[in-house]
Formats: structure tokens, sequence, C-alpha cells
């Protein structure tokens, strides 16, 4: 290498560096060159320096330096054989390099699958900054948008066929419907299936997210159902919305025979909603409201409520504002004011307001409110559960609310006007739900099949009607029954005898599901089932199909709450074959 008129002398680091040549011929060693860069140092004797430059600008050329100056040290078929060996070795680098890069390509897009961002961030300053830190490969950079939907759809379609398997191998599926209304006005349906697998555990798999209009629900389920191939449709759980009413009506004639059951969550919803309109906790819950609103409208009134909360020694924190079609929202907002009585009375004497402060008779009421509401809240959180059996638990829990809510002679007026209120119109409610599909799924379970819930003149009949049931199935799955016992089965089905050796025989399979103890209410049915199918096989095949259904529609309730905020303003443009791609895979990804 050249400058100006001198010659380049080799320097240290094994000539990674070189001296320069004064125009008399001398060597200058006070300055060095880099050969790569030939960027000018000081030198000194130390080298430090001249390490710290080519680690950090040059770590693949220090590599060939070294390699390099073993191979000029040595005879040179060695040298040949060294180069030959390197010149492999960056061939599977960049091999090992172009698999890393497609590996991080792969995750990027289950990333923004599973968590549903928009495809757009790839496009972000920020996460190519994160990547080229993070990645062993300095010169990685994300992929573009069309990449990334590519490989979404790629790996749309391999989970999709993986869920298709799933679905189409069990004998029994229940779906559950919910709508939903996005930002941008539109209405969406959401499918999800239900069933009990082959080792008896629950199995839940989102269908479609698809966007629809209210009246086509019904050709909706139709299309779902024949593209994944559901065979025995057993129930179809939606709110008791009127367009969900009508659309099940619509379905029930096109659709395989199946039985339809309203969401328990949003009958319980409609009653406690109607009962605090008619009682006397109107005005207590108005001046509530109204105190949360100062609050939560304000920071500065939050931060001197959150002040008076750390001289009281409470944690800080804001106050619920109730929404009207929020499950518990209500009991919600009333027990962190109660929580919070005595900063929020601090707050208020110290500030010039003209709000309706609560009285001792109103913070009364509303204790007596939170007794109240406190049964319907864990009915509806146990109802709404995802990982266990629900559909049997329905009635045992009503039967627990009915007696929770019997006036006593200590309750005050307004509480016992709550009381009857509340049962009258739960009781209502309840005439619209399936109560034949729930008995039948609540005697099937082996913590509830003393039917304690019922009255002792209706239990019979349910037993009544599950040996009709479990004919049928026999006949459904090509078992063929004796002629008298059939025929001692059909003068049963009319006859008023209470005697259940009659009916099923002493050694009948019933008499000896009946006969088993119940197991504690901690206890998995569907534990018990997996140990006790061999010896009560009939009865399993029911129980398989009864104890899939779900109670309410909660999981499709929690399917739209992460959709909503995912479909935002900002998002509202997305085409819907996208968004079902996203939340599908969102679902199917999570559950691995």
């Amino acid at each position: 290498m050249m400058e100006g008129n001198g010659t380049a002398v080799p320097g240290p680091l094994n000539g990674a560096f070189s001296f320069r040549t004064n125009p008399d011929g001398t060597v200058n060693k006070s300055t060095v060159l880099c050969v790569f860069c030939n960027k000018e140092f000081s030198f000194h004797r130390s080298t430090s320096s001249l390490k710290y430059h080519l680690n950090a600008k040059h770590f693949i050329v220090k590599q060939e330096v070294q390699d390099y100056t073993a191979h000029y040290a040595t005879a040179n078929s060695q040298a040949r054989l060294e180069l030959s060996q390197n010149t492999l070795d960056q061939t599977s680098t960049r091999r090992r390099s172009r698999y890393t890069s497609d590996q991080l390509t792969n995750c990027i897009a289950k990333w923004i699958a599973m968590d549903c961002r928009p495809v757009s961030v790839v496009e972000d300053r920020g996460l190519a900054e994160v990547l080229q830190v993070a990645s062993t490969k300095a010169d990685y950079r994300p992929p573009s948008r069309s990449t990334i939907v590519s490989k979404i759809q790629q790996l749309y379609d391999t989970e999709k066929t993986t869920q298709l398997v799933v679905v189409a191998g069990a004998e029994y599926t229940a779906l559950i419907g919910d709508q939903w209304t996005s930002a941008s006005n539109h209405t969406h349906l959401g499918v999800t299936a239900h069933f009990i697998d082959s080792e008896w555990n629950r199995q839940a798999v989102v269908l479609t997210v698809r966007e629809t209009v209210v009246d086509a629900c019904t050709d909706v389920f139709l299309s779902v159902a024949e593209e994944w191939g559901v065979q025995h449709i057993t129930t179809v759980c939606t709110d008791g919305s009127l367009n969900m009413h009508d659309s099940m009506d619509a379905a029930s004639k096109r659709l395989p025979r199946y039985e339809h059951l309203p969401c328990t969550a949003h009958m319980l919803h409609r009653s406690i909603t109607a009962c605090l309109a008619d009682s006397g906790f109107s005005d207590p819950l108005l001046k509530c409201r109204r105190i949360v609103h100062h609050f939560k409208h304000s920071p500065a009134n939050t931060e001197e409520l959150q002040q008076h909360q750390a001289q009281l020694w409470q944690q800080k924190e804001h106050l619920i504002q109730d929404v009207p079609t929020r499950w518990n929202s209500t009991l919600a907002m009333i027990s962190c004011l109660l929580k919070n009585q005595d900063a929020i009375i601090a707050t208020l004497n110290q500030q010039k307001h003209k709000l309706d402060m609560l009285t001792a008779s109103d913070w009364d009421k509303l204790k007596r409110l939170e007794t109240l509401l406190e049964p319907c809240r864990y009915v509806t959180e146990l109802l709404g559960g995802e990982t266990y059996v629900s559909c049997s638990v329905v009635l045992p829990a009503l039967c627990h609310l009915y007696r929770t809510m019997e006036a006593s002679q200590e309750d005050p007026a307004f509480v016992e006007r709550f009381k009857t209120a509340f049962k009258k119109d739960l009781s209502e409610q309840q005439t619209n739900i399936n109560n034949r599909w729930l008995r039948i799924a609540s005697a099937l379970d082996p913590r509830f099949k003393d039917l304690k819930f019922l009255p002792k003149g209706e239990r019979e009949e349910v037993w009544t009607r599950l040996e009709v049931l479990l004919q049928e199935e026999s006949s459904r799955t090509n078992l063929k029954q004796e002629e008298p016992a059939k025929k001692r089965s059909l003068l049963l089905l009319a006859s008023d005898s209470d005697s259940d050796d009659d009916m099923m025989g002493l050694n009948g399979p019933l008499n000896r599901y009946k006969a088993e103890p119940n197991i504690c209410m901690e206890a998995c049915p569907l534990q018990w089932w997996s140990t006790h199918a061999g010896a009560h096989q009939e009865l399993s095949v029911l129980a398989r199909k009864y104890l899939a259904s779900p109670a309410t529609s909660v999981p499709c309730e929690r399917l739209f709450s992460v959709k909503g905020s995912t479909v935002q303003k900002k998002r509202e443009a997305l085409d819907s074959e996208n968004v079902d791609q996203i939340y599908c895979l969102s679902n199917w990804l999570r559950d691995e």
C-alpha cells in the first residue's frame, strides 16, 4: 500500500497495521495505518486500541488476518489445504446464516399471528435495530410485508389442516356463536367448537371470526359446519338477543338435529339489571356513578384521592365505573367504593363540588347490595370457565342462588323486595333455557347424580328420559337389545311407578351407575369417567355428548375482547379474510 511517495511497511498485529515510510526512506513508527480501512492511529508500542479497532470494525477480517499469518508461516502446500478448508467453512457459515434468517422470519410471522400484531410492524425502525443487536447475523433485515403475509398464510394453512383433523375426529361437537360490532360498524360472527376427546379431555377450537350481516348468521353456521366437517352437532350456545334467537330458529330447519342452549350468564345479568332498576338501590347507585365520574375524569381529583389512600395505608388504586353491558361491573364498582370509603369521604370533604354525598343509610345499602350480588358473581364466573365441565353445574348453581335469595325476618323492606323480584325474574328467565338438556347433563355428572337440586317428584322423570336416550344411543350404534327389555321399557314410560328396579332392572346400566358413590365438588367428572368408562360403557357415550356443552358464550366473548383491542380505528380497513386468519391463528398457536 502506498501513502504519498512512501511505502507501507508491515507493522504490528501480524501485518494488520502498517508503518509509513518517510521520503528519505526511514520508517515512521509513531503512527500506523489500518490495512483494511486506511485509518491512521498513533502508535506508542501499545496495541490495545488497535485490537479494539479490529474487534469493533473488522471482526471477520481479524480472523482472516490470523489465518493468513498462519498460512504465510507454513509451506505452500499446507497453506493451499487450509485455504480450501476456510472456503468450505465460509460456505457452511453462509448456509447457517441463511437458515438463521429463515428461522427469524418464521418467528416474526408467528409472533404477529399469535399476538395479533399489524403486519406493518416489520417496517418499524425500532424492530430492525432490535433484530440487529439480537441476531448473530449482523446484516439481517426484517422481511417485507408481502413476505410476512405469505408466511402467515402458510402458517394458517398448516395449522388449519391440523385443527381439521382434530375437529373431524370428535364424535359429538357443541358450537358457540356470538356477534360483535367493530369500530368501523361491521358485524362479525365468531364460532367456536367444543368437544371431549378420546382421552376425556375438553377441547376448544376457534373455527371462524367472519364478517357477516345480522340476518345471515344461519348461513354462516351452515357453511362453517360444512367446511370443518362437523358431523354431529349437539348444542349451539348463543346469547338471548332477538337476532340470534331468530337465527337459531332458522338454523334448526336446515342444520342437523341439535339443541339450542341459551347463555346462562346473559340470563343472570338481565335478571340483576331488571331488579336493580325496580329496587331501592337506584338512588345510591346513581350517586356512586357520579362520584366515580368525578374522580375518573379529573387527574387532579384522582391524585388527591391517592394521597388520602396513602395516608390511610391503603393501596393506591383507581375507582371502577360500572358498564351496563359488562357482567358484575356494578358489584366491582360498589366493592371498590366500600373499600376506599374513608379516603373518598376525606377527599370530597376538602373539595368544592356539587355532588350528592352518600349518607350513612346509602353506605349501608351498598354493603347489603354487595352481599346480594356476590353469589351472582360467583355463579357467573363458575359457569364461564372453559377448562372444566360447566353445563352440568347450571341447575345446581341456580338452586344455590334461589336459596341465597330466600327472604329472612332481618331483611329490610328494600332487600326483601330485591330478593322477591330476583327470584321471580330468574324463574321466568329459566323457562327459556334448555332445562331438559341441563338435567341430563347434571345426572351424568357424578358430583350431582343424586339430583338433590330438583324436587323429589321431578327426579324420576330425569332417569326415565335417560333410559330412553340410552336405548336410542344403543340403536344408533347397532347394539341390539332383547325384545322383552324393550317392551318393559316402553311400558314403564307410561307408568307411574317410582321404582328404579322395575324400570331398569337390578343390574341395569343406570342402576349400576346410581350405585356409584358421589364424588366431591372439587373433583373432575371427566377424570372420573376416564377411569369408569369401561364399567359404564353405554353411559360413557352419553356423558361425552352431554358434558361437552359449555353453559355460556364466554369463549366467544373472550375472543371478541381480544378482537376489539386489535380491530381499532387505525386497522378498521383490515380485510375480513385477514381478520379470520389472525384471530384463528392467535387461538390455535396459544394452545400449542
